[in-house]
């Protein structure tokens, strides 16, 4: 499938991804290796990404609630996470992408909170698209710390409460200054939102695809950006 040259790009897409898990199941293979081909498609989909011109790409990379997963499922997830970050520097640098993570990063070992550092160091002045990796995530915790830290400054003073705006609050979120994605695409066919994004998302087009995770390519986003362009978005007006 090729986009006609008319199509409107979303500046910003974000994507959860899903289906890992069932992908290796199919193949009678251990669910870790699933999400080992699963970041192997996240890599490609940047590139992708990149070379079509959307701005911001996010993804559901950890959320707070996968810790409630087996421990050696968990253990696996911060191995891969360890060895695609060296990975991920490589891809951004080819490709011109500033990386971003957003969540609560504490909780990582230090050796892990030492390279999410790097790899937003070492790729901030890059011009391209800009890739945002959700990990150790959740919406209700991204609002509840910025509900924190805004309380802090109205009681030190820093901010008067009669003044706070959705700009304001927003401002206080872990997407700061970063645009609200245009489109979610979710893989695997499940119809939720996962506690992802949930201020962000208040009128973003959702897309969904039986498609699993691993199996996800450009046909598939191209399928989801021809969809988003048969959509009417009104953001709760009329035409």
């Amino acid at each position: 499938m090729a986009l006609d040259e008319n199509m409107v790009i979303p500046r910003h897409v974000a994507l959860i991804l899903d289906g890992n898990g069932r992908w290796a199941k199919k193949r009678g293979l251990p669910r870790t290796m699933g999400h080992k081909e699963g970041c192997v498609t996240v890599e490609k989909t940047v590139e992708i990404a990149a070379r079509m011109g959307i701005e911001y790409l996010t993804v559901y990379g950890f959320s707070t609630e996968n810790w409630k997963r087996p421990m050696e499922e968990v253990g696996a997830l911060m191995q891969l996470f360890r060895y695609y970050m060296v990975r991920l520097l490589k891809v951004a640098s080819a490709n011109n992408v500033r990386v971003k993570m957003i969540g609560d990063r504490t909780r990582f070992a230090q050796d892990i909170i030492d390279g999410i550092g790097r790899l937003e160091s070492e790729t901030r002045d890059n011009t391209g698209l800009t890739f945002i990796i959700a990990v150790n995530y959740g919406g209700r915790d991204e609002i509840r710390r910025a509900a924190a830290r805004l309380a802090a400054d109205c009681a030190q003073g820093k901010r008067n409460p009669e003044e706070i705006t959705e700009e304001v609050f927003a401002s206080y979120l872990d997407t700061a200054g970063i645009p609200d994605p245009d489109l979610l695409i979710r893989t695997s066919g499940e119809l939720r939102l996962s506690n992802y994004l949930l201020w962000q998302l208040a009128y973003t087009e959702i897309y969904v695809t039986d498609c699993l995770w691993p199996d996800f390519d450009r046909e598939e986003l191209e399928r989801a950006i021809v969809q988003y362009n048969k959509r009417d978005r009104r953001y709760g007006g009329v035409k």
